[in-house]
C-alpha cells in the first residue's frame, strides 16, 4: 500500500453537489439513497448548531443495530471532529431515524472494517481507498493497512 496524499475538502460547485443528498433526506426521499448511505445529524463543536452530512455506510451489524462510516476527508473533517466533541447524534437510513452514540474505532478495528468492506464491495473499496489517498493492490493486507490509517466511527443505538 502506498500513500498518495489526502483529498482536498470540496469547495464551490463540488461542495454544493456533495450536499445534494441532504435535500433528498429532508424531502423524505432518503429511501432513494438505499442502505449504503446515511444522513448524520450532529451538533457543531463550536457553534452548538445542528449540522448534517450524508456519508457512506462501510459496515453494518444488523444484530447489534450498529453502522460504521469512514471520514473520507480524514480526521480533519468537521463532522468527524464534531462527533469526537459530542458523540450523541441522530442518523437516518432511508426514512428511519435512530438516536445513536458515536464511537471512534481503533486502528485494528478499522483494519477489520476495511477488509470486510473490500470483500463485499471490491471495486468500491479500491475506489474509496484511492479517493482517500491510498494506492492499494487489491490484497486484503493492503486494505487492512489502509484501514489502520483511516478514521472510522461506529454508531451504536441509544435509548
Amino acid at each position: 500500500m502506498e500513500e498518495t496524499g489526502r483529498p482536498k475538502r470540496p469547495s464551490g460547485v463540488a461542495r454544493a453537489l456533495y450536499r445534494v443528498p441532504i435535500h433528498l433526506y429532508r424531502w423524505n426521499l432518503g429511501w432513494l439513497m438505499g442502505r449504503r448511505f446515511l444522513m448524520l445529524n450532529h451538533i457543531g463543536r463550536r457553534s452548538g448548531l445542528m449540522r448534517r452530512v450524508v456519508v457512506e455506510v462501510v459496515d453494518r451489524d444488523a444484530a447489534q443495530g450498529t453502522y460504521t462510516v469512514c471520514s473520507g476527508f480524514g480526521p480533519g473533517s468537521d463532522w468527524y471532529r464534531n462527533l469526537l466533541a459530542e458523540p450523541k447524534a441522530v442518523i437516518q437510513i432511508g426514512n428511519k431515524r435512530m438516536k445513536v452514540t458515536a464511537h471512534p474505532l481503533d486502528a485494528e478495528s478499522g483494519a477489520d472494517t476495511m477488509a470486510r468492506y473490500a470483500r463485499r464491495h471490491p471495486r468500491s473499496a479500491r475506489a474509496l481507498a484511492g479517493f482517500m489517498g491510498f494506492r492499494v493492490d487489491g490484497s486484503e493486507a493492503d486494505f487492512r493497512e489502509a484501514g489502520r490509517r483511516l478514521p472510522f466511527i461506529r454508531f451504536e443505538p441509544r435509548q
